[in-house]
């Protein structure tokens, strides 16, 4: 993969390219002080992805984000979480890494953007880097409350539920609600483990103690399962 750095810090960028060279898969093309340098070369030259740090004076990562087009693949750089936030919005993104980087994280980012990169090349369902940082079971999730992000093990959660605008996620320890749509965490989780039952619930088959009739028992919780979705239950339980 080509790739470019875009950082103010000039330690910064130097921790960065030591690590692009010990990953066989890049290639690195070039490095900018600052976005405005790296508009410009964008303007006449495509790469893969890009390691952009957020907090840049003048012009900041998140302005230069903005300005793309036809994005790459971007993988962020910063020292405050704070600014991830709203940067995580976009699909384009593939990690976000905090400083000081270290080579196992930056080697688990290179790996999420490689997997990214061969998903894009099949035609069957869109998937968008988001979707794939989520969807991986061994990597973690992240939910966006109060301009927080809060990670979640994927396996603890048992159910979501759909509430008007919002959704509630039940996990082992917590319930969460969050400013979302059921259909947009389904596009996020496993398929693997988890199943759309019904227009407002989604399981995790692993967690299911009983089935009757059109209903399934999780934890305490009784979920309706919709007639046009109980083959597709069936066919993933393992039946004796």
């Amino acid at each position: 993969m080509d790739c470019i750095i875009i950082d103010d810090e000039k330690m910064a960028r130097v921790v960065l390219k030591t690590l692009c060279n010990e990953i066989n898969s890049l290639h690195l093309v070039e490095e900018f002080p600052n976005a405005i340098e790296a508009m410009k070369f964008l303007n006449d030259n495509k790469v893969d992805l890009i390691f952009l740090d957020i907090h840049m004076p003048a012009f900041s990562g998140l302005d230069f984000i903005k300005t793309l087009k036809s994005p790459p693949k971007i993988i962020l750089t910063t020292s405050d979480p704070q600014f991830a936030i709203e940067a995580f919005e976009y699909d384009f993104i593939v990690d976000y890494l905090l400083k000081p980087i270290t080579a196992t994280r930056f080697q688990k980012a290179i790996h999420k953007a490689e997997k990214f990169e061969l998903a894009s090349a099949d035609p069957s369902p869109v998937v968008t880097a988001k979707t794939l940082v989520s969807k991986d079971i061994d990597n973690d999730f992240y939910i966006n409350i109060d301009r927080r992000l809060i990670k979640i093990d994927l396996p603890s959660i048992y159910l979501v539920e759909a509430k008007g605008d919002y959704i509630k996620i039940k996990t082992e320890e917590k319930e969460y609600t969050v400013h979302s749509t059921l259909k947009k965490i389904e596009e996020k989780l496993p398929d693997a483990l988890f199943l759309k039952v019904h227009r407002s619930y989604i399981i995790n088959l692993k967690k299911i103690i009983d089935i009757e009739d059109n209903s399934v028992l999780i934890k305490r919780d009784v979920i309706p399962v919709s007639r046009s979705k109980r083959p597709e239950l069936m066919k993933r339980l393992d039946l004796l």
